[in-house]
């Protein structure tokens, strides 16, 4: 419901006026070096990981991981001084390498793997993009609980922080945190291999790591935290992953592409000029990518093969059926009322039921929009969820109770979204209390 992009594109925008022009240098140069590192790290740190984890076994997964991190801090030491290399990506793989080669050459137990450090200190090339698919399928093992699986995958094959993966969850970091440890663990203990799964095992670890490339691209389609509501290279590391899926032939895998590319089409319409939120309504459809839109139904289409009926598949359809309407209010929202009512019988979320009382709403009216919004109401895990809050003012408002509207606004101001997502609930809330004292 409130989504979009924010931010002028040039990093240097907000710096403050410094004493001395080498000075604002240096910290233009400091703050594109961060932004570099940090784009570096979203992209490339998953691979990274899981090109060390194939040639050293799935054992020293936390291995991998630090030494991705002290690649990436040491990158933040010497770059100032020596200057960005022409290829970014490949010092890291080279650093993050040496050290892990540093680091196991202390082992006895890995005498036997000399020859193959040798080669890997001698290769140049950028890890296969198999391996972290391998990667995502072993932090998916079915021995691995279910809520670790997609928590572990975030962390480890998404470069997704613990406070990330514990906002997409609705839940505490020590508990995301405790997932991971426990799934790290669970690894070691069982020798666990990182390869691609059996045909009898694919099914259930395709479900989790399809779980996980939806979290992944939910993040960067709505960021949930920073200045920015958007993330494009978190869209495009998921929309490239589940590119990578179709070799599969799941039908699953293509609707969750679908609706990935739907969305994606929409991108450039979601902001206005100075970067503030637009709501649906006020989109210019124009904007909308209509080449990507052509792709999504493609892959819709190939999603129909078999008799699976995922939550993929609904949310596909409904995005369709946004991506053919010309207008809002030539949006089929009985259909879209429809598809949520079956979405809500396949899967089991607050979120869910949210959006159908939107639906319900545009399609039968606000009172009946209300009345399926109720229950939701005294759900204890959608209290601190900012759009349940934005959902219910704005029902309030098309009955005319603008004095329970703005404490909806209020309320939704007290829960965590990123800085677009509060400007654009200030103005609903100072519009709100404009139209409680002069009215409409």
């Amino acid at each position: 419901l409130l989504r979009g992009h924010a931010g002028s594109g040039d990093p240097a925008a907000d710096l403050e006026i410094c004493p001395t022009e080498q000075h604002s240098r240096n910290q233009r140069k400091s703050l594109q070096l961060g932004e570099l590192v940090e784009h570096l790290f979203r992209r490339q740190s998953g691979r990274m990981v899981a090109a060390l984890t194939a040639i050293f076994g799935a054992r020293h997964l936390d291995l991998a991981e630090d030494v991705v991190q002290e690649a990436l801090v040491k990158a933040l030491q010497v770059w100032p001084f020596q200057g960005i290399p022409e290829n970014p990506q490949g010092w890291l793989i080279q650093v993050a390498r040496r050290i892990a080669i540093d680091r196991l050459r202390r082992e006895a137990s890995l005498t036997a793997k000399l020859p193959e450090l040798a080669r890997m200190q001698r290769s140049d090339t950028a890890p296969e993009l198999d391996d972290q698919l391998a990667l995502m399928f072993l932090c998916c093992h079915p021995r691995i609980a279910a809520p670790a699986r997609v928590s572990l995958t975030l962390k480890v094959a998404a470069g997704f922080s613990v406070g990330e993966i514990a906002r997409a969850f609705l839940t505490t970091e020590d508990a995301v945190a405790q997932r991971i440890v426990r799934a790290k663990r669970q690894i070691r203990r069982e020798n666990l291999s990182m390869e691609l799964p059996a045909p009898e095992e694919l099914p259930v670890r395709l479900d989790s790591v399809l779980e996980s490339l939806y979290l992944l691209f939910n993040e960067g389609y709505s960021s949930s935290g920073g200045d920015s509501l958007l993330r494009s290279d978190l869209c495009e590391e998921a929309v490239y992953l589940t590119s990578l899926l179709t070799k599969l032939r799941a039908p699953k895998v293509h609707a969750l592409l679908a609706l990935q590319l739907f969305h994606v089409a929409r991108m450039n319409a979601r902001t206005d000029a100075s970067g503030e939120l637009l709501l649906l309504e006020d989109q210019n459809r124009a904007l909308w990518d209509r080449r990507l839109i052509d792709r999504a139904f493609l892959h819709l289409e190939s999603s129909a093969a078999g008799n699976e009926l995922t939550a993929y598949h609904l949310q596909a359809a409904i995005a369709a059926e946004h991506a053919s309407a010309e207008s809002l209010s030539t949006t089929n929202w009985g259909a879209i009322r429809e598809l949520y009512e079956q979405l809500a019988e396949c899967s089991v979320s607050p979120v869910v039921l949210l959006n159908r009382a939107v639906a319900i709403s545009r399609h039968t009216g606000a009172q009946a929009g209300w009345d399926a919004l109720q229950p939701l109401l005294r759900e204890s895990t959608m209290s601190n969820y900012y759009l349940r809050h934005a959902v219910e003012a704005h029902l309030l408002s098309r009955l005319e109770r603008f004095g329970a509207a703005r404490e909806a606004w209020r309320r939704a101001l007290d829960c965590p979204c990123n800085a677009v997502e509060r400007r654009f609930l200030e103005r609903r809330f100072q519009e709100a209390a404009v139209t409680l004292q002069y009215g409409t």
